[in-house]
């Protein structure tokens, strides 16, 4: 049931969204605007969340390190 619910839900984001593109191009300047801040923070989210688990699950290239000591009092 919870899955029906969801595909359908699914279903109708995609329908309103669809129809939210078509009416772009006699949208109001401010709708445009709106609209592209959404989607260029949208972006930028998918972005850093991608960036993030590439730098948590990748292994580490292995580079050069230099090892660090303590230093001792002159």
């Amino acid at each position: 049931m919870a899955a029906s619910n969801l595909a359908l839900e699914m279903h109708s984001i995609g329908e309103r969204l669809l129809h939210k593109l078509q009416r772009l191009p006699q949208a109001e300047p401010v709708e445009i605007v709106a609209f592209s801040v959404l989607v260029i923070f949208t972006a930028i989210v998918l972005l850093l969340l991608l960036t993030a688990v590439g730098y948590c699950c990748c292994p580490k290239r292995g580079g050069r390190r230099a090892a660090v000591g303590p230093t001792t009092p002159p």
